[in-house]
C-alpha cells in the first residue's frame, strides 16, 4: 500500500466538554488516545516528507480550536496547498476571533459542529459544560468572515445526535441550521444504553432508521461500517504520531510512530496489513489488533458478508473520486 492522498490527523485530543458517552470523558481513551496537542513542527515534517498527502481530516476525539498552534497549522497547510477538514466534529464553545477568521482565510474545506439541541437546557444535557449561545455566536462570526472574504469555505454542517431528551427539538434545530446556511445531519446514537429515542417514527423519517441496531438489521451491515474503510483510504494518526487506523479506535495503536518512523512505514506495518485482511474476513481475529475489540467488527464477524465488501470498496473509490473532482472544480 502506498501512502494515501488523504489521512486523518488529530490536531487536539483535549476537550472542555464532558459528554457522558465519550471515551475521553469515561477514561477509556486515555491509554491509546491520551490528552495533548499536535505540534506544529511535527505537522510541518509530516507534510514536507509526504507530498502525496493532499487532504487531512483534523478533528476526532478532541476540540481542534484548543490547540495553541491551530492557526499556524492552518496557515502552513494553506501555503502547501493541502486541504484540511474538520468533519468529525467540533463543539465551537471556545474560539479566538483570529482562529475563526483563519478558518475562512486559510480555506478550511468543511466543518461539522456538534449541536444536540435547540435550547440551552437540552444542549447541555449531553454536551456537559457547553454554552449554546457561544456556539451560535461563533457560527455567526464564521459567516461574517465568509462574507468579508467572499468565500464559500468552510462549508458547514450542524450534526444533531438523536436522544430521548432532545428528539422534540429536531425540527427547531433543523430550522436554525438553515438560517445559518448549514447542512443539517441527524446522527444515530452509538450507545444503545444511553437515553434511547422514544419518537422512533420521527427519527426514522429523517435518518432512515430509528437506531443503529435497526439500521444494521435492515441493511445487513453495521451503521458505521464505512469507518473500516479508513484503514485503506483515510488512516487515523493520533496527535502524538501513534497509528490508530480509524477514527473509532480508542483501544490501542498499531505500533510505530508516524512522526518518528515515517508515514509510509507505519501504514504498511505487519499489524496494520493483518487488520486489513481481518476486516476482509480472510484471516481470524488476533489479540494484538485493536479491531478485535471494536463493536463494528464484532457485530459483523461471522455474517455472510465481511465488514468491507468488494462493493463497499468500489463504492467508496467512486465517491472519493467524484468528491475530489467536485472540489477541484470549485477551486
Amino acid at each position: 500500500m502506498q501512502t494515501p492522498r488523504t489521512i486523518r490527523l488529530e490536531v487536539s485530543s483535549n476537550c472542555q466538554l464532558r459528554c457522558p458517552s465519550c471515551p475521553m470523558t469515561t477514561g477509556h481513551g486515555d491509554a491509546a488516545v491520551g490528552h495533548g496537542h499536535l505540534r506544529l513542527e511535527d505537522f510541518k515534517r509530516l507534510i514536507d516528507d509526504n507530498p502525496r498527502v493532499r487532504e487531512i481530516e483534523i478533528s476526532n476525539y478532541g476540540e481542534v480550536l484548543l490547540n495553541p498552534e491551530f492557526l499556524p497549522i492552518l496557515q502552513y497547510a494553506h501555503e502547501k496547498r493541502v486541504s484540511l477538514r474538520a468533519d468529525n466534529g467540533v463543539n465551537l464553545n471556545f474560539a479566538r476571533p483570529e482562529a475563526l477568521e483563519g478558518l475562512v482565510r486559510y480555506r478550511l474545506r468543511s466543518l461539522t459542529c456538534s449541536i444536540d439541541g435547540a435550547t440551552q437546557a437540552t444542549y447541555e444535557h449531553y454536551r456537559v459544560g457547553g454554552v449554546l449561545q457561544k456556539v451560535l455566536d461563533n457560527l455567526a462570526a464564521i459567516n461574517e468572515f465568509k462574507n468579508r472574504y467572499r468565500s464559500v469555505y468552510p462549508r458547514m454542517a450542524w450534526q444533531f445526535v438523536a436522544f430521548g431528551h432532545n428528539e422534540h427539538e429536531i425540527e427547531e434545530a433543523r430550522n436554525m441550521a438553515r438560517q445559518l446556511g448549514m447542512e443539517f445531519r441527524l446522527k444515530l446514537n452509538w450507545d444503545p444504553t444511553y437515553d434511547p429515542v422514544q419518537r422512533r417514527d420521527l427519527v426514522r423519517s429523517i435518518a432512515g432508521s430509528a437506531d443503529r441496531e435497526e439500521y444494521s438489521r435492515e441493511k445487513g451491515v453495521p451503521y458505521m461500517a464505512s469507518l473500516c474503510l479508513q484503514l485503506w483510504r483515510q488512516p487515523q494518526i493520533n496527535w502524538d504520531g501513534k497509528v490508530l487506523g480509524c477514527a473509532r479506535n480508542f483501544w490501542g495503536d498499531f505500533g510505530g510512530n508516524a512522526f518518528r518512523d515515517g508515514l509510509n512505514t507505519v501504514l504498511n506495518s505487519e499489524r496494520l496489513q493483518y487488520a486489513r485482511q481481518m476486516l476482509l474476513g480472510r484471516v481470524p481475529p488476533r489479540s494484538d489488533i485493536p479491531c478485535t475489540s471494536c463493536d463494528v467488527y464484532l457485530s459483523a464477524r461471522g455474517k455472510k458478508n465481511p465488514v468491507i465488501s468488494r462493493f463497499g470498496r468500489t463504492k467508496a473509490a467512486i465517491s472519493s473520486a467524484l468528491f475530489s473532482l467536485r472540489e477541484r472544480l470549485q477551486g
